[in-house]
């Protein structure tokens, strides 16, 4: 349609049902990932999950930009090109590249992050960041219980996480989603930036010492998913026409985190290096591309 305004239902009941057919008419999640969301539904804290149609939404964007990596070389090739055998030499060990790669900034109980480990396969990796010990937990028995291997959680601060994590990398990762503590987005944005640095070498070769080698942590052409960019829609609208500000300060969000999302979303958009594109659906989506 002509304009941005997006007036298609008339009413929360019309907008429910558009929901729902909109959701029974994309191709439907694992079982056991509507299982768990459902599980999922009656912990306390189960607004921080996104919701099964998010789900579908990114495990849809995770396929689109699947990027293949380069599987291990035949052995003739270090004799036909002896003078690259050292860095052919490398790519034979056992521990050669993934897939598609994945890090979640915030797991909780590791609904989005079997999403992420259905959208990327057995071949693919995933790599998740939890604060709390308890949410992590709950998120590894998740792993075990749905038999899902490909999965690594990391317990801590995500910030260290990452900055050691980048140490041990052998590729950059394909797809970053933040879904963490909101005030500290505008960090982990810079984070990201300042360790994928334009026109590094897009394959992490820590081994071998020569210009543009040093670890990257999201590659080029990378995306970065970052959820609830609009928190209730206040981000955009505070003011009394929304019925949200009447509720400020409720356990919903802490205390400027608006102010850290509205940094976050100006950032996101004025970085020259980042394509961006923010979608006004659930709680606020933001798409970001890396380009060097």
């Amino acid at each position: 349609m002509f304009s941005n305004e997006t007036p298609l239902y008339p009413n929360e009941e019309v907008a429910q049902k558009v929901t729902d057919y909109a959701y029974a008419h994309s191709t439907p999640l694992p079982q056991h990932l509507i299982d768990y969301h459902a599980e999922g539904g009656k912990h306390e804290r189960a607004n921080y999950m996104i919701s099964n149609m998010q789900a579908q939404f990114q495990i849809f964007m995770a396929k689109v930009m699947g990027a293949k990596r380069a599987k291990k070389l035949p052995s003739h090739d270090a004799s036909l090109f002896p003078i690259f055998s050292p860095l052919i030499s490398y790519f034979q060990r056992p521990i050669i590249l993934t897939k598609f790669p994945v890090l979640e900034i915030g797991t909780f109980i590791g609904y989005s992050t079997m999403g992420w480990a259905s959208a990327v396969g057995p071949s693919g990796h995933v790599t998740g960041l939890e604060f709390s010990p308890e949410y992590a937990q709950l998120a590894t028995e998740a792993f075990a219980k749905n038999n899902i291997n490909n999965i690594e959680i990391l317990v801590g601060d995500a910030q260290e996480s990452i900055r050691t994590l980048i140490h041990h990398l052998h590729q950059p990762y394909d797809l970053i989603f933040i879904d963490a503590d909101k005030s500290s987005y505008p960090a982990y944005l810079s984070l990201i930036l300042s360790l994928s640095p334009p026109n590094s070498y897009p394959i992490n070769v820590p081994s071998l010492s020569y210009p543009g080698s040093h670890p990257r942590l999201l590659r080029p052409g990378g995306l970065i998913i970052a959820d609830n960019l609009l928190r209730r829609g206040l981000v955009a609208d505070s003011s009394a026409a929304n019925p949200w500000s009447m509720r400020n300060g409720e356990a919903t969000w802490k205390e400027g985190d608006l102010n850290a999302l509205k940094e976050f979303n100006d950032a996101f958009v004025g970085e020259k290096r980042i394509e961006s594109f923010m979608l006004p659906l659930w709680d606020g989506v933001g798409l970001g591309r890396l380009r060097d």
